[in-house]
């Protein structure tokens, strides 16, 4: 799935829409003391009382919300697993029966709370529905709405969430008249804030693709491989976080550990400039000559296809691995110094350098007006090395 496919999904769960329907909802109270099933309880959606269908349809969208390797993984099922989840999934999104389908929920509870101990209570919720996409635009001049013909996608959906302990408070009983401690039992589900959960399957254009699924971290970069490799039965992935800490490895394997600002901003403009070319393109991805390319277009010296397959070969054990481009490029850059940290955007990066002012190091930043600190203009001054 691409940008625009989990938006679009994500924008649909909403109350009356009729774009996209859930039937059921499943939700597993699980103790953290014994990881085992404290309470089950299963009703149809539109059966549950409005405030709470509200509740739900925001930890819902919760759940799709995120940038994608850094939250919002889609991950390939493995080749092959003991009670693979993928046959789970797809035997439970192909049943109508409720009772069959929460007996496949079950299954999946059951990896999750094997061989592990939560830290708190959590919930488990699972929904199944059908998501509607018209298949063409609206045509104001036959009176075609494009909802008149639509593919139908059913889905499952689980939502992982940690449980909470309401804090005791003081509070004033009008009818009494006395103040008395307000002690509170019940257990909060915290919806806001989704430790976890995933999408099967997924969807790409108008295609349902059951070969992978969408899965959701609840913090960023940080990805649960007990969910994806032993409850998801998927293949382990590598966050945008990984990508970038591989290609400067890379890099640095290749040019060594010093390098000019202005080749390091050329690098990540040739990589912007690689993406433009490829939009049409989901996600490009760069191979080993595909980084031999980007440096020497960046103006890097002695660098060779073997040369930087044998650097992809030490840093990441494998010459055929595929950045992807997106991860590569930072929103910004940090300078860091004792003295101070400086943060600047890669575009602008070829106007730093490091210079020697009467034999101290100091950081030169070229600006074409003048700078403004606090709404002071700064003296312009005047220093020879």
């Amino acid at each position: 799935m691409n940008v625009k496919d989990i938006a679009n999904i994500r924008k649909q769960f909403k109350l009356d829409n009729h774009l996209l329907q859930v039937k059921d909802i499943f939700n597993v109270y699980i103790r953290k003391e014994s990881s085992e099933i404290f309470y089950q309880e299963c009703h149809p959606f539109p059966m549950l009382d409005r405030e709470q269908q509200e509740l739900f349809m925001l930890n819902f969208k919760k759940v799709l919300t995120g940038q994608l390797d850094v939250k919002l993984f889609e991950l390939k099922f493995q080749a092959e697993a003991e009670a693979h989840s993928k046959d789970i999934l797809y035997e439970a999104i192909q049943n109508d029966d409720v009772e069959s389908w929460k007996s496949q929920m079950l299954l999946l509870v059951e990896k999750m709370v094997k061989d592990i101990q939560y830290e708190k209570d959590i919930v488990i919720t699972f929904i199944r529905g059908e998501y509607y996409k018209p298949t063409k635009r609206t045509n104001e001049e036959t009176e075609e709405h494009a909802n008149d013909s639509v593919y139908t996608h059913p889905f499952i959906l689980c939502s992982i969430n940690r449980t909470e302990q309401p804090k005791k408070s003081l509070l004033f009983d009008f009818v009494e008249l006395e103040f008395k401690a307000n002690v509170v039992v019940d257990s909060i589900i915290n919806l806001t804030s989704p430790m976890s959960g995933f999408l099967f399957p997924c969807f790409t254009e108008n295609y349902t693709d059951i070969n992978h699924i969408l899965y959701s971290t609840g913090k960023a970069n940080q990805p649960d491989y007990h969910i994806i490799e032993d409850v998801l039965n998927a293949e382990p992935v590598m966050t945008a976080q990984d990508d970038k800490a591989v290609f400067e490895e890379i890099v640095k394997e290749v040019v060594g550990e010093e390098v000019e600002p202005s080749t390091l901003s050329n690098v990540y403009e040739e990589i912007n400039r690689m993406m433009e070319e490829e939009e049409e393109q989901d996600i490009p991805k760069l191979d080993y000559k595909d980084v031999e390319q980007v440096l020497k277009a960046s103006g890097v010296e002695d660098v060779n296809p073997e040369k930087v397959g044998m650097a992809f070969q030490k840093v990441i054990d494998d010459e055929k691995y595929e950045l992807k481009a997106t991860s590569l490029v930072p929103k910004s850059i940090k300078i860091q110094t004792k003295v101070a940290n400086i943060s600047i955007s890669p575009q602008d990066l070829k106007y730093v350098k490091q210079v020697t002012v009467s034999g101290k190091r100091c950081i030169l930043i070229e600006v074409d007006e003048d700078a403004v600190i606090e709404g002071f203009k700064l003296i312009p001054e005047t220093l020879l090395s």
